[in-house]
């Protein structure tokens, strides 16, 4: 890259003090350097949203088959395959289209009676406590029992497979993740599940991968290994788990923050989805995600040679003013409603969407109803130390 003017303009994913507020560095990226390039890293980035967008859209140029994580592409590791989210066509599209299966609108909405119920098993025993941790009584709870029941999944063992999967994308502050230099774990924590489902087949998703029959990438007609029914459960435990945990930290501190506009949710419920997706677009669980760059390719005037890692910053597309006018560090529930990227686009497009909105939404219909008021206690707050997810760990309020 053509050398420029010295610039404070910095911005490092594994910076513990950057990752507490990277907003004000975002906006900084989006007007200055547009293209950034990290030296002490090697990787470029992007940040603003239509640049971001098109990159996440163009996946020839931007291959996902290396990892969707910079320290797993220069890694450069054996990615198993089912690993969806570090896969390319067409054998992610196999896998995806199996997976997507057990994800239709029927399902989902099928479910909200039962997340409704863990969200009131969870928030019933607070009432008159005057104390709520968003993360450990509610944020940590009703995500792992909602995939746990998916998948098919004891509920007394539930939350070892929260904790493992949750340990994966854990860092040592200002780390790489583990994955890098041990490789990506695979299914063997769930191999007595399947053993047991092949035994007692039921209606959850363990004995829908064991009994599917699908066409493959060379056109063989067969069922899934052991290996790929393994891995493709340790995805879906792995993001049913995390994402949706981190949204509701978030909506537990951002509403703290907007008292008015927590207290008009309140009042009226069906403002509820709009907000939830203004949470996603202001603090999106994903705040960036990395690709492999298949060709030379220009960005404002320089190039990002074939071979480099690229960063996506998610989190600055999703504020971008030329995205969300006037003001896209503004968080409002009544703003004009326009695609944001909290859960990507195109092919990698989150299977879980439709899932994780169901679950916030229905989180904070039961929050409300009960809790209208609370204040967090940000001196007792836990940011989680990963370089890929960003979240709470603890996020306690009074009410």
């Amino acid at each position: 890259m053509t050398t420029t003017a010295p610039t404070d303009v910095y911005y490092d994913p594994y910076d513990v003090g950057l990752n507490a507020d990277p907003y004000p560095m975002f906006k900084r990226l989006r007007e200055e350097k547009p293209l950034y390039y990290n030296e002490t890293h090697d990787f470029y980035a992007l940040s603003r949203f239509a640049d971001v967008n098109a990159a996440l859209i163009d996946k020839d140029t931007f291959s996902s088959a290396r990892g969707a994580i910079i320290e797993l592409i220069k890694a450069n590791i054996e990615i198993p395959p089912g690993v969806l989210i570090f896969e390319d066509p067409p054998i992610h599209t196999m896998h995806r289209k199996l997976l997507s299966r057990m994800f239709t609108p029927r399902k989902i909405s099928a479910l909200e009676a039962k997340i409704r119920e863990f969200c009131c098993q969870s928030l019933d025993p607070l009432i008159g406590t005057g104390k709520i941790d968003f993360i450990a009584d509610l944020g940590a709870q009703m995500p792992m029992r909602t995939i746990g029941m998916l998948l098919g999944i004891p509920e007394e063992d539930q939350e070892a497979i929260r904790d493992f999967a949750n340990e994966q994308m854990r860092t040592e502050e200002g780390k790489p993740m583990k994955a890098a230099e041990a490789g990506i774990v695979g299914g063997e924590l769930f191999e007595r599940y399947v053993d047991w489902r092949t035994e007692h087949p039921s209606d959850d998703i363990i004995s829908e991968l064991l009994n599917v029959e699908f066409e493959d990438e060379t056109g063989t007609l067969r069922h899934l290994t052991r290996d790929e029914i393994l891995t493709y459960i340790n995805v879906v435990s792995g993001a049913g788990n995390e994402t949706t945990t981190r949204l509701i930290g978030w909506a537990g501190k951002v509403l703290a923050e907007h008292p008015d506009q927590r207290r008009e949710l309140a009042r009226n419920p069906a403002l509820i989805p709009a907000a939830i997706e203004e949470l996603l677009r202001f603090e999106p669980p994903a705040p960036h995600v990395a690709r492999y760059v298949t060709r030379d390719i220009e960005y404002h005037g320089h190039t990002v040679p074939e071979g480099s890692a690229l960063m996506l910053l998610i989190g600055a597309a999703n504020r971008d003013h030329r995205q969300f006018a006037p003001d896209g560090d503004v968080f409002d529930i009544h703003r004009e409603s326009k695609p944001h990227l909290a859960f990507s686009v195109g092919t990698h497009f989150c299977m879980g969407s439709a899932l994780a909105r169901l679950e916030g939404r229905v989180a904070l219909e039961e929050i409300l109803k009960r809790f209208p008021e609370w204040e967090v206690d940000l001196s007792q707050a836990k940011l989680s130390p990963t370089s890929t997810v960003r979240g709470w760990e603890s996020m306690p309020a009074s009410f």
